[in-house]
């Protein structure tokens, strides 16, 4: 049974990790973006639990385990000491970002899914909250730091793939009642690795066909 893996306190568990690399992720771009200790700490909520609140909200988890649980909240707020006293070079911030923003991507596509099952709901639908629930946070993030959210941008990366693909597996385990600790994890790894191969190799979702880019465009005007 579902349960018999995927117990409240390893939930509790991964949702906590999950927060805390999202959080780093918040923080660092906020450092990047030469935000005081007020702006790191507020990015690092937003991105950290903003997924999971739109989550709580849809299912019907109210009032959302980010306003009940104060480790949920006061997780960011370690996060953006760690970072604020540690954080890396300038040159090296962006790396890692990107690599934090991977690993909260794996963790809460897999922990949203399975939270959205726990309350009822069908298997497409858990696996649609769970990848709100691993983009969410940064999509919020981005807004707050004046930036188009790269799930958004055709020049970036792909961000939104490796969760839909971290969910779909989840989902899958469920439907085939496979669920557990080892396909729990190989379905994070599997989004995180995802994510870093797409920004190592510069994977990219295709536009509309035969669209001109933007630039482009400009240019011919301006010619």
């Amino acid at each position: 049974m579902f349960h018999d893996f995927f117990t409240p306190s390893v939930q509790h568990a991964l949702d906590l990790v999950g927060i805390f690399v999202f959080a780093i992720s918040g923080a660092l771009l906020a450092v990047r973006k030469n935000f005081d200790v007020f702006g790191m700490a507020v990015l690092a909520e937003i991105t950290a639990l903003g997924g999971g609140l739109l989550r709580d909200l849809i299912i019907g988890a109210v009032p959302p385990a980010a306003f009940t649980d104060l480790g949920y909240f006061s997780m960011p707020l370690v996060a953006t000491a760690l970072v604020f006293f540690l954080h890396p070079h300038v040159e090296r911030i962006q790396g890692a970002v990107n690599v934090f923003d991977a690993a909260g991507l794996g963790l809460f596509c897999v922990t949203g899914t399975t939270k959205a099952y726990e309350y009822g709901l069908g298997l497409t639908s858990s696996a649609v909250l769970g990848l709100a629930t691993a983009v969410g946070g940064g999509v919020l993030r981005d807004v707050f730091a004046n930036e188009v959210p790269s799930l958004l941008r055709w020049d970036r990366d792909l961000y939104a793939v490796p969760a839909i693909v971290g969910a779909s597996m989840v989902a899958l385990c469920l439907r085939f009642d496979s669920l557990n600790a080892l396909t729990s994890t190989l379905a994070v790894l599997t989004a995180f690795v995802l994510r870093l191969l797409a920004m190592r190799f510069h994977w990219r979702a295709p536009r509309a066909w035969n669209r001109r880019s933007a630039a482009a465009e400009e240019e011919g005007a301006g010619a």
